[in-house]
């Protein structure tokens, strides 16, 4: 549902002063919804910034009863925040047919996410709980000036609350169940969060905690039991010092922690992908710890804003899989992740005259460790395979973006950056060996596998990519309330190597290794992307509209191939293609009444391989069969409808409804198309009733019970080979976008219907 929409409803809900003058929907639009997107001294309304851009402030994300960032998913255009599944709070994010499909931790996203301002380096440990949010930005298409390299499908902006100057507090408990049979129990979270002074006007202080109890929403049919478990905490605190009048610093810490049960894999060969049905021997389990720290200084200087922001987060992670998604033990999975990083902002922004100029530089460093695990029964392989990475990396980056001002109506912009990214690698390969970790430094990179003499233990290597990446742009501004705007821009996401290497000797062959110049490391990806907006608010706002169309040429693709094979299934990553993705998408809200407001948005893309480098379609060359296929994370259509209903029912209190219905196209998920995502129809919907600072709301999420997988991925060495895999359900062929798989599928599942009680208590 729209934002803005809904911002407008719950607001009006909660701020009802006298039932006889109450505020309409129609006046609550005129409080405008602030964005930092721009990073300029002074925030934005979002109807005024040239970019499609689409905000969720906290009366927005309090309605939506967002518990994760996969919430959001259903909530833009062209928009796909879902996790893989494969391990739970992985990131698989995608905007406008730009993203990944595979949980290598070395991958750099193609949509950045950036907590109170900090990049977080990896996908790992993105999608689990969240609360007291300020507010989440969706910025769509590349952000390569302000943001850097690896934002080439767009930044997710999540800002967590300030401290306040004057004391209050919230409290907050929800309990949420599935209420179809065959399926698993409940979920139980609260939060309480306070805020106020400690030194008046000069220190002020916020201390939050989350605790959330998920008994399992699914029923592994091996045993009975409810799968999904998880138990997860989270402890923040922050201070806001206020030395003077042009000094502002807010520090902020928190200390997450959670664990649960494996991945809810579904095999394709033994189970419809419509239904909810899953059996797994292996439970498996995932445990993540982190710290996370920003510091952020804003000294006002004069007609300028000098900001420097600070951040560390330290991330550990084990999981164990189930990966053959079967009853019988073929293919379990176990890794250990381990990420620590630290960076450093600092910019600075003036308004000279009619020149609005930003300027400033980065620092980022991370260091990843990687472990990985394969266990088979020994009539397929005599030892476990073990293997993974590490890696030191750091980004270096200098930014300069100006809004010149040629008339009052008429604005220009100009912006580039200035990157350089070095990667130093130690890999070894995924195969047969003795025990070992590659995060211990106990795992050997080179010299030949005692296990199998013929084959290399892995390889050491390091590479550093710099470029440029410009932006030229205009906005015209007809009047108040409309603009249109346009802007090219490109950017890059970096190359780097590939922590999940089962095919020594296919890598080896396609690296060039024994020859003169290896070529260890797949390249950076280059996207030039193009777009022209029109934002339009009615003088009376009763009706805003947004459209834009874009085109995006991607030169270099980076992907994760993802091929069945008698490891399970090899995940390779390779410069494969050359592609050119156009798109349209709008959104739009009308007050119908001070009561009423109705919502919509539609999104539309096309893809297609330009030039292909690579065998995509798994027959052995490359051809016109490559170019037809379907490019992945690419849903052709997602378009949507909503309302918010509110109205007083006394003094002091009122009633809130709404409902929102959100369609997404069936998309590709591997390259050669065997794996897919079916299209999905979600309906979500609330009621809340609302007394002074109480509010109590019934809520419904996935109402039409859509089937939904986080991945789907083939497995197996093929029906005419061992049968490691296969179901019922296998035809011996695939065949892109097939019902049934040649073998087996591993394919996890997310939730269906849930419905859910909410308390919510401001003080």
């Amino acid at each position: 549902m729209s934002a803005l929409a809904l911002q407008a409803g719950s607001a009006q809900a909660q701020e009802v002063a006298q039932a006889d003058e109450q505020m309409s929907s129609i006046d609550m639009l005129n409080a405008d919804i602030i964005v930092t997107a721009n990073k300029k001294k002074d925030v934005e309304n979002v109807q005024a910034v040239p970019m499609a851009i689409t905000a969720f402030n906290a009366d927005t994300l309090q309605a939506l009863q967002v518990r994760d960032l996969q919430t959001l998913t259903f909530s833009a255009p062209n928009v796909s925040l879902d996790q893989v599944g494969t391990s739970r709070g992985t990131a698989n994010f995608s905007i406008r047919g730009l993203g990944v499909n595979s949980s290598i931790p070395s991958i750099d996203p193609t949509v950045g996410v950036f907590v109170d301002g900090v990049y977080i380096g990896v996908n790992a440990g993105l999608v689990f709980d969240v609360f007291d949010l300020g507010s989440v930005e969706v910025a769509r298409g590349p952000q390569g000036i302000l943001y850097g390299r690896n934002t080439t499908g767009g930044a997710v902006l999540i800002n967590t609350g300030d401290p306040t100057a004057d004391f209050r507090g919230n409290f907050r408990v929800f309990y949420e169940t599935p209420v179809d049979g065959g399926r698993g129990s409940g979920n139980f979270a609260a939060q309480a969060v306070i805020s106020g002074p400690l030194i008046e006007g000069k220190l002020n202080f916020k201390l939050g905690g989350y605790v959330n109890n998920d008994q399992g929403y699914f029923k592994n049919l091996f045993d009975g039991s409810d799968f999904g478990k998880a138990e997860t905490e989270i402890v923040r605190g922050a201070l806001e010092f206020l030395p003077t009048e042009a000094v502002r610093m807010v520090a902020k810490v928190e200390y997450f922690t959670s664990d649960g049960d494996g991945p809810a894999g579904q095999n394709r060969a033994v189970y419809k992908r419509d239904t909810f049905n899953f059996a797994v021997d292996n439970r498996g389990f995932y445990r993540n710890e982190s710290w996370f720290a920003t510091h952020k200084t804003e000294i006002d200087i004069g007609d300028g804003l000098l900001t420097n922001i600070f951040g560390f987060r330290d991330f550990q992670s084990a999981t164990s899989g189930d990966i053959d998604a079967l009853r019988v033990f073929r293919f379990h999975s176990e890794t250990q992740f381990n990420q620590r990083q630290y960076s450093n902002e600092l910019r600075y922004n003036v308004r000279m005259g009619n020149l609005d100029f930003t300027t400033g530089g980065f620092w980022f460093q991370q260091d990843l460790g990687y472990d990985e695990i394969r266990r088979f029964p020994t009539f397929i392989s005599p030892l476990t395979q073990i293997g993974g990475g590490r890696q030191d990396h750091e980004v270096l980056g200098l930014f300069a973006s100006g809004d010149y001002d040629v008339t009052d109506k008429l604005t220009l912009t100009a912006g580039l950056r200035w990157s350089r990214e070095t990667k130093d690698a130690a890999v070894t390969y995924i195969r047969p060996r003795p025990n070992c970790s590659v995060v211990a430094s106990t795992c050997p990179t080179s010299g030949a596998n005692p296990i199998i003499p013929t084959e290399n233990n892995g390889f050491t290597d390091n590479r550093a990519w710099e470029n440029w990446s410009p932006k030229v742009g205009f906005q015209y501004r007809f009047n108040g309330d409309a603009q249109v705007y346009g802007s090219w821009s490109r950017g890059f996401r970096s190359g780097g190597y590939n922590f999940r290497i089962t095919n020594a000797r296919a890598f080896e062959l396609l690296a060039g290794v024994g020859g003169p110049n290896p070529q260890y490391a797949f390249d950076e990806e280059q996207v030039d992307s193009y777009e022209l907006g029109v934002k339009y608010r009615s003088p009376d706002r009763k009706l805003t509209l947004n459209l834009a169309a874009f085109r995006t040429d991607v030169g270099n693709m980076q992907r994760e191939v993802n091929e069945g094979s008698a490891a399970g299934v090899a995940q390779s990553i390779f410069n494969t293609a050359d592609a050119r993705i156009d798109g349209i998408e709008g959104e739009g809200r009308f007050a119908v009444s001070k009561n009423l407001l109705l919502t919509a948005n539609f999104g539309y893309i096309n893809g297609r391989y330009r030039r292909v480098l690579f065998d995509l379609s798994s027959d052995g060359v490359v051809n016109d069969a490559d170019r037809r296929l379907a490019l992945p994370r690419l849903p052709k259509w997602t378009y949507g409808a909503g309302a918010v209903l509110d109205f007083a029912t006394g003094k002091d209190s009122s009633i809130m409804a709404r409902a929102n219905w959100q369609f997404r196209d069936r998309f590709a998920y591997t390259d050669n198309n065997f794996g897919w995502i079916a299209s999905a129809d979600n309906l979500d919907a609330s009621i809340s009733y609302n007394t002074g600072g109480l509010t109590f709301t019934i809520y419904g999420r996935n109402l039409l019970d859509q089937v939904q997988h986080g991945g789907d991925t083939q497995l197996g060495s093929g029906a005419a080979q061992i049968p490691v895999f296969g179901g019922p359900l296998s035809t011996g062929v695939n065949q892109p976008f097939s019902e049934n798989p040649a073998v087996g599928t591993f394919s996890p599942l997310a939730r269906g219907r849930v419905l859910g009680f909410e308390i919510n208590a401001n003080f």
